[in-house]
């Protein structure tokens, strides 16, 4: 959420420039309409404050004299009564602020590209070269579907559509990549590895700005529970209503979680195969870090989610997203896009964001040196490291040869048991 005081200025045309790149109009008009009722209206509340304190004192002073005080007991009675409704409707005014408020996405930094769509897009670098495999490559629900090992009907029948089976040695190998990178996060990069619920409540999707905005996206149980969308709602709640000291930060924390989202309007949207389903398997990466080192925190988080693909000898390019194309809660973010044979283009494997406060004004999440007065907001940090069923179907389109045959990446052979190629 953005800081309320930003909305108490006179001139709000800066701000809603920044938020119209976005594709996001600032109501301009009921805003400053609510600021000007809400200082009118704790002007109000202070006067009557000040008048009852006065006339309390007073009340004392007549007391003392012997004078008859019941006039004076009524009209504190009636100033008391009238404050009570001023406090009342001041509250009334905060709240339809906070509300508006709420729902206003975070203002970009400085150097996220300004864009009217994922067209707009930079490309920042890449690694690898896409393979020249010399044969018309096969897309991962084709190769897949050999001996079974990806099952698509089976799911249907079990659930319903963006669900899906995987049995035996592809089992095996997505279990593989999720162990993979949490060890590679844990032993290389310095996170502290997590085991959270996957049901979290309205509070914590709000902390991390998935509520209100976004609940058509979300699914939700009879008892007002949700499932997790992604294992940062769990991780960067740790944070909510704390206060770290300053030596404790950067905390780094990664967690594998199931995820579970709605695909609200992505009807027909890579509705063949794992890229887009109901449920799926991350490794997350998650930071707390103090203000002046955040971006330098964005840069660090999102090498580690590429020293994946590096290992994983994977091909991927690295897109700075556009205004108009990064999360409600962000202020910059890079997709990592990981090269498919099958599809011949790079698709989206891992998502790295800087929310900077953003978040921990929701969450109240706070830090305090021993120099500092008072706590301060700190910074978080998410990514994507990496998305488990996406880096299975990497590894598959990639590692194909003409016949279908599936080599093992070297760096997962020790969890796959020494096996160099998939087999049943």
């Amino acid at each position: 959420m953005l800081d309320p005081q930003l909305f108490r200025q006179d001139d709000l045309s800066e701000i809603a420039a920044k938020l119209a790149t976005r594709g996001y109009a600032l109501p301009i008009e009921p805003l400053m309409a609510l600021e000007a009722e809400r200082k009118a209206c704790q002007m109000r509340t202070q006067d009557l404050q000040t008048e009852r304190n006065t006339r309390s004192k007073n009340i004392g002073k007549a007391k003392a004299a012997g004078e008859d005080i019941q006039p004076l007991l009524a009209a504190v009675d009636d100033l008391g009564a009238q404050l009570q409704q001023s406090e009342q409707k001041l509250e009334e005014i905060q709240l339809c602020i906070q509300e508006i408020v709420a729902g206003i996405p975070n203002l970009p930094h400085a150097s996220t590209p300004v864009g009217q769509s994922e067209e707009d897009n930079q490309e920042v670098r890449r690694w690898g070269a896409p393979k020249n495999l010399g044969f018309s490559a096969q897309d991962h629900v084709d190769l897949g579907a050999q001996d079974n090992l990806m099952d698509f009907e089976s799911a249907v029948k079990i659930t319903g559509s963006r669900f899906v089976v995987l049995r035996g040695a592809l089992a095996r190998l997505h279990r593989a990549l999720l162990q993979f990178m949490l060890d590679l996060h844990t032993r290389e990069h310095g996170y502290t590895e997590l085991y959270v619920p996957y049901l979290v409540n309205a509070e914590s999707l709000f902390g991390t700005g998935q509520l209100p905005k976004f609940a058509a996206d979300l699914f939700k149980t009879a008892e007002d529970l949700y499932l997790i969308p992604t294992a940062e709602v769990p991780v960067t709640n740790l944070a909510r209503d704390t206060i770290f000291k300053g030596e404790e930060l950067p905390l780094r924390f990664t967690a594998h979680t199931p995820c579970f989202r709605s695909e609200a309007g992505a009807y027909g949207k890579d509705a063949r195969g794992m890229i887009r389903q109901h449920q799926f398997e991350k490794v997350e990466l998650v930071q707390f870090v103090h203000p002046d080192h955040s971006y330098a925190a964005l840069e660090e988080l999102t090498n580690h989610a590429e020293t994946v693909l590096q290992k994983l000898e994977l091909p991927y390019r690295v897109m700075a997203l556009c205004t108009s194309d990064i999360g409600f809660s962000s202020a910059k973010t890079y997709d990592l896009e990981a090269w498919l044979p099958g599809q011949q283009k790079y698709r989206e494997i891992s998502s790295c964001s800087n929310f900077e406060d953003f978040q921990a004004r929701r969450l109240k999440a706070r830090y305090k040196q021993q120099e500092m007065k008072k706590p301060a907001l700190l910074h978080t940090l998410n990514g994507s490291g990496l998305a488990v069923g996406r880096a299975l179907v990497a590894v598959l389109e990639n590692y194909q040869d003409e016949n279908g045959k599936i080599a093992i990446p070297t760096v997962l052979r020790n969890y796959m048991g020494g096996a160099t190629h998939l087999s049943a």
